[in-house]
């Protein structure tokens, strides 16, 4: 399993703006962000003890959450993911998922997981059935991605993140609300080295390395 490092700083609204205007000289926009960004929709996972949010806020060093991601409100392409951290680094792993696929996930209809070929939905289901895991929050995000080749780096920001109240309304437009007062992210993914012009791009005077959790946000009406 290969990690990769990560940062995760809250900024202002100011700070975005600097930072945009720094990275869109140095660094190139994902070519999948049409307009330079793109709405990202998840479903998390989590026990009915809440397992996944309260390792999160106790700090557990290594610690792993399931999700439900597509982009964009295109439900054409969905893609189930492993979220897993340790310390500092983190690793994702994905599989695709079809549209009745996700929504057989959302009624609880799990018959057909054990004997899908990908192994990670095998483990998805393992852990519905030993930990009891389910759907538990929507969130919803915009998000500005940038690439820089050397270092493999990607800088997003993330702003404009809201939850949604019901689980089932995930594969629909669904009604979202603001996550109480969140604020916006900068996060920075790189794997052996981060470069010198993506690390001074990012320097922002008083911000230091954050652990905030867009789940653990969206999170605070239950």
């Amino acid at each position: 399993m290969d990690f990769r490092h990560e940062w995760k700083h809250e900024i202002s609204y100011l700070d975005m703006l600097a930072l945009r205007q720094r990275l869109r000289a140095v660094a190139q926009t994902d070519r999948h962000a049409a307009g330079g960004r793109y709405l990202v929709r998840s479903l998390y996972f989590d026990t009915p003890e809440d397992k996944a949010l309260r390792e999160k806020l106790d700090g557990v060093s290594h610690r792993e959450k399931f999700r439900i991601r597509y982009y964009n409100g295109d439900t054409s392409v969905i893609h189930l993911e492993k979220k897993s951290k340790l310390g500092g680094l983190g690793n994702k792993q994905s599989a695709m998922l079809s549209v009745t696929e996700a929504s057989a996930i959302l009624q609880g209809d799990l018959a057909w997981m054990p004997d899908s070929e990908r192994p990670l939905v095998r483990e998805l289901y393992g852990k519905m059935r030993t930990q009891r895991l389910r759907p538990k929050t929507i969130v919803d995000y915009t998000r500005e991605p940038y690439v820089y080749p050397a270092g493999n780096v990607r800088v997003t920001l993330d702003y404009d993140i809201r939850t949604g109240l019901r689980c089932p309304d995930f594969l629909s437009p669904g009604i979202t609300i603001p996550a109480g007062d969140a604020p916006i992210i900068l996060e920075v993914k790189w794997d052996a080295f981060l470069p010198s012009v993506i690390r001074d791009a990012i320097q922002l005077e008083g911000r230091h390395t954050s652990s905030f959790s867009k789940y653990a946000q969206c999170r605070i009406y239950g």
